[in-house]
């Protein structure tokens, strides 16, 4: 017979508000394995009890296979002296100082998605079915510790049958904190505009919604972390009028498909981009377009490839199954700012672009975009790190004290450390007003408050004109570090490949400070993690319009043609320069030649700029 042993387990990562707990009580039950379990500091803590078989087991399993939601980042173990003891519990929770981390937002796991299409069930074709194995998590989340009175779901009361599931530890929906059904959750509704409600009920506002996306109509359509824009991509001028009222000229739309033959439909689909495409995160995989796939080409104008996706909320399925092969699923906001998420700021800003509003009254507290991946040499490549993936931890190469870094100007997202770990924020943004500045503001604090974590330095970009420059200067009583750019370039590479010591890092970027007060951007840097030395860059270059020439490629031709041929560049027979006026030639002349508004730059990017408009690919930037 099997000796009995007993182990301590101390396990830390998202084990907290993810079922992990019932998941290790019925899993114990399963293996004849006595003790306890509860929440602790740093995540979760058990005792565990049995013969050594049963035991190993046990311990194999937790590890193997956890809740849909987990991620185990430690596991520690050690012997401790058997006790006799009977039966398995689960303890109150631990008290003490917070270290756990927060789950991302997740999809509808399978169990839920059958029984939102099961009309025996109760929660039959309930728009926000959910369980411990899924659904809503970081986005509704108001503070700390992980608790119903402590998320958006605070002003739902749970009905008896809810209650029963909720306080049931062999139940799926244990400690399920957004747990709800049609009796007791939130209420799907559909308005016009201005906000008034066309229908009271909630089957009848999604029939109504189904009909109106098949006219042609826009939609805005409340989300997991914000609102989407919604519109029949076979519809083509359904697409054009979107890209009218948004202001959104050729960047290409997101789409989302009922299922994976649904993509396929559409898109040349692998099986590594079936696997991003399936997972709980449900993220835009950037995709081969199929040859007489019937979405419009304005969906991605001049561009062989499409952003897809597949159903991210219970909503998003029954508005797809059976519907439509494909919605339009473009961030709710209008272009340069932030996806919208409250109720009241979605409707002022986007009442000129959607005819109507399917929404509901579960608020969201975070806002969090779409994340977006691409395969790249076989490994998946984050375009856009933001929804199911935030704020799941990433390692660090060493303990540091915590870090607040609030990162640049383009594609924004703050980053918070603590020990060994960074957290990052959802992507924010290019911060270019005060929208995307106050969603910088947002979530700082959203992120400082449910993780617990009180920086003792903040980190900024060398440049003092970005807004997230200014945001640092204006927190009081920690010390600033200005980092430049190029080389947050380079100890970031490191960091995601764990190199230490000195490296030769070659950064081709589009802009960045540098320490001479110059624009950087072709640099050959020398260093680590703490210092660099500048061994080599591209020449040095005129901008003529400063910013302007980030976003007209022309003017980098003109610089670089005017390095070579000075005045006489105009003289040149080039179809770039062709629509060039007098007028203009003589601003751009007297601006390279008396340096009036132009710094200089050894960006490669505007180096790039320069190539496609002398090549004739492109004059402006979209």
């Amino acid at each position: 017979m099997d000796l009995i042993k007993r182990c301590r387990i101390e396990i830390e990562g998202i084990v907290q508000g993810v079922g992990f707990r019932p998941f290790v009580f019925r899993l114990a039950g399963r293996h004849g394995v006595s003790g306890w379990v509860r929440n602790s500091a740093g995540g979760v803590l058990l005792e565990a009890e049995g013969a050594q078989a049963n035991l190993s087991a046990f311990l194999r399993e937790i590890e193997r296979e956890p809740p849909p939601l987990a991620a185990i980042s430690s596991i520690e173990q050690r012997a401790i002296p058997p006790v006799g003891e009977r039966g398995f519990l689960i303890l109150p929770s631990a008290p003490g100082e917070n270290q756990i981390q927060i789950a991302p937002d997740g999809d509808v796991c399978g169990e839920c998605l059958e029984e939102l299409f099961d009309p025996a069930n109760r929660r039959h074709r309930y728009p926000f079915i959910n369980c411990t194995n899924c659904g809503p998590r970081y986005s509704i989340i108001t503070g700390i510790p992980y608790d119903r009175s402590l998320t958006t779901m605070a002003g739902f009361t749970m009905c008896g049958p809810c209650r029963a599931e909720y306080e049931d530890p062999a139940d799926r929906r244990f400690h399920a904190q957004p747990n709800a059904c049609p009796a007791c959750g939130p209420r799907l509704r559909l308005t016009d505009g201005a906000g008034r409600e066309l229908e009271t009920d909630g089957a009848a506002s999604l029939q109504s919604a189904v009909a109106l996306l098949r006219q042609g109509r826009i939609l805005a359509i409340k989300g997991t972390g914000g609102y989407h824009l919604a519109v029949d991509p076979c519809n083509d001028g359904a697409v054009q009028e979107l890209r009218r009222r948004k202001g959104r000229d050729e960047k290409p739309f997101a789409l989302m498909a009922p299922d994976l033959p649904g993509i396929e439909r559409h898109a040349v689909c692998l099986d590594l981009e079936k696997r991003l495409l399936t997972g709980p995160e449900r993220p835009i995989v950037i995709l081969p377009g199929r040859y007489g796939s019937p979405v419009s080409p304005r969906v991605a104008p001049g561009n062989r490839y499409l952003g897809m996706m597949l159903p991210a909320t219970p909503l998003h399925h029954l508005l797809l199954r059976d519907n439509f092969s494909a919605l339009v699923m473009t961030s709710g906001n209008l272009s340069g700012e932030p996806v919208l998420f409250r109720d009241r700021e979605a409707f002022e800003r986007l009442a000129r672009v959607a005819d109507f509003f399917l929404c509901h009254d579960r608020e969201i507290h975070a806002r969090s975009d779409d994340s977006v991946i691409r395969v790249f040499q076989g490994n998946p490549l984050f375009l856009r790190r933001s929804r199911g993936y935030v704020p799941r931890a990433i390692p660090l190469p060493a303990p540091q004290e915590s870090v607040l870094a609030v990162g640049g100007e383009l594609k924004n997202a703050i980053c918070l450390t603590r020990g060994e770990r960074g957290f990052l924020s959802p992507h924010i943004g290019d911060l270019g007003n005060s929208a995307t500045r106050n969603s910088l503001e947002e979530s700082v604090a959203h992120l400082t408050r449910v993780l617990g974590i009180t920086p003792a330095a903040v980190a900024h970009d060398l440049h003092p004109d970005y807004l997230s420059t200014g945001f640092a200067g204006e927190i009081d009583g920690v010390p600033r570090i200005a980092v430049q750019h190029h080389h947050a370039h380079l100890a970031s590479c490191m960091a995601e490949n764990r190199l230490e010591g000195e490296v030769i890092g070659v950064i081709f970027d589009g802009a960045g400070f540098g320490l001479d007060g110059n624009i950087w951007g072709g640099e050959f840097l020398l260093g680590g993690y703490r210092t660099f030395q500048r061994r080599g860059w591209f020449r040095y270059v005129a901008m003529p319009g400063g910013d302007a020439a980030a976003r007209e490629p022309l003017r980098m031709a003109i610089s670089w043609l005017h390095q070579l041929h000075g005045e006489r560049l105009f003289e040149l027979s080039l179809p770039c320069l062709a629509g060039v006026s007098g007028l203009e030639r003589k601003l751009f002349l007297r601006m390279l030649a008396q340096g009036i508004n132009t710094p200089l730059t050894s960006s490669c990017g505007r180096l790039f700029d320069a190539v496609a408009a002398l090549i004739g690919l492109r004059n402006r930037s979209a």
